[in-house]
């Protein structure tokens, strides 16, 4: 077996291995915090509702930062999206809706690649733009199309909102798990130690899911195959790594950069399609900062499908438990608390298994101040646990935001981007 093969087989068999661990502390928690709702089905099922969008959202950033172009308009296509599928969707159903919201958001990428690519207008300043174009054009097309008097006034609607979805999109449990009697749910109710807490997992996950959510998990590995795997892929990464030496080697890089932002947007607009689903009709600012979470869930990735794919669950799962229970999210608490302790121990264990007196020296100061901090936070969150009985509900409102700006701090120390992110090309004019 080759040393790649061997790698890739060791970091499937360690992401298996940190599964079951976080399980396992889950349930532990759950035991010592009485807080049923930790590992509930409804807080399984309410997080993978939130998570979809997000993941589309990351999914769209990194279809884009992979050939060089930084997209932070995700926000704005995926308004687009919202407007678009709640326009068509009551008009002619939920999947009018479908297409329409991943046609106006692959439009949002499009005017992002004209101007980053055609134009060499900054990033940055482009997907600003587009942040408050999108905005800004639904409010428009509201008040043109859902005025007072119109069919559509009269079906519901407002300047900020669309008439309900006239058809919804199927639901769909999956066979022997979630199909015929309900035996995962009467495990749940049992309470045991981690059996019910996998039987909550697996039901909450599997249990009359969204035919929109399946479509959004195959994208994951979908995109991983493309990316990784095909022709196509190599030279969208090469557009993002040296644009420069693609085109050296005949890759027509803008026509790859085009490609990649408009992907990109269809990707963010399908977030919106899946919010609009959910609420069964367009209702402004109910993107609530998703797009901004999927950038970040996907720099918390290092720009990989996987990654991203753990970020955009973590979001959603600190997402879901305040919806399901304000109580339950002091169990945050003990449960960082024992991350922290296991952390502490794995490095322990590595620096002693060393037997190497001149590496532990040469690991400096840091390293023990790291240890140090690790170990006083998680003392620090212990104490927390047993002395804050509820959390205030704003502190409770933005949790999730805090542990974006928290987990994106930790990831930063590991982080690689495409080295050609944000770089503006110019045919025959290497940097």
């Amino acid at each position: 077996m080759s040393v790649v093969a061997t790698t890739r087989v060791s970091k499937y068999h360690l992401g298996l291995i940190g599964a079951a661990v976080l399980i396992l502390l889950m349930s532990l928690v759950r035991i010592v915090s009485g807080q049923d709702d930790i590992t509930s089905s409804g807080t399984f099922a309410a997080a993978l509702l939130l998570a979809v969008p997000i993941g589309l959202a990351g999914l769209g950033g990194l279809w884009a930062e992979r050939a060089g172009v930084v997209n932070i308009g995700l926000e704005g296509m995926m308004v687009l999206g919202t407007w678009f599928a709640g326009w068509a969707g009551y008009q002619w159903g939920w999947a009018a809706a479908l297409l329409a919201g991943l046609v106006a958001g692959a439009l949002g990428g499009l005017i992002h690649a004209v101007a980053t690519v055609t134009f060499g207008v900054d990033h940055i300043i482009s997907g600003v733009a587009i942040n408050l174009l999108g905005p800004g054009v639904t409010r428009f097309l509201s008040e043109v199309l859902y005025k007072e008097g119109t069919g559509a006034a009269k079906a519901g609607a407002g300047i900020t909102t669309s008439p309900a979805l006239s058809s919804q999109a199927p639901e769909v449990s999956l066979p022997l798990l979630s199909s015929g009697p309900d035996w995962l749910g009467s495990l749940e109710n049992t309470h045991w130690f981690l059996l019910s807490d996998l039987a909550g997992i697996l039901r909450g996950l599997t249990h009359e899911v969204n035919a929109l959510v399946i479509l959004a998990v195959l994208l994951l590995p979908l995109t991983f195959f493309v990316l990784w795997h095909t022709a196509f892929g190599l030279r969208l990464r090469s557009a993002g790594e040296n644009p420069w030496a693609a085109e050296s080697l005949g890759v027509n890089v803008y026509l790859i950069k085009y490609l990649a932002v408009v992907i990109s947007g269809a990707f963010a607009g399908l977030g919106g399609v899946f919010l609009v689903f959910v609420t069964t009709k367009y209702v402004e600012g109910q993107t609530a900062g998703r797009g901004f979470i999927g950038l970040a869930a996907m720099i918390f990735g290092n720009w990989r499908p996987g990654g991203l794919a753990a970020g955009a669950a973590l979001f959603g799962y600190a997402d879901g438990l305040q919806l399901r229970s304000s109580g339950a999210v002091t169990s945050f608490f003990l449960f960082g608390a024992a991350l922290l302790v296991l952390y502490v121990g794995a490095r322990l264990r590595g620096m002693l298994a060393s037997n190497q007196p001149a590496e532990i020296v040469a690991r400096g100061a840091r390293e023990y101040t790291l240890l140090a901090g690790a170990a006083v936070g998680a003392v620090l969150l212990v104490w927390l646990w047993m002395t804050v009985d509820k959390l205030p509900n704003e502190f409770v409102f933005i949790t999730p935001h805090v542990l974006t700006l928290l987990v994106l701090l930790v990831a930063s120390q590991r982080l690689r981007m495409p080295k050609a992110d944000g770089v503006r090309y110019r045919r025959g004019e290497q940097h």
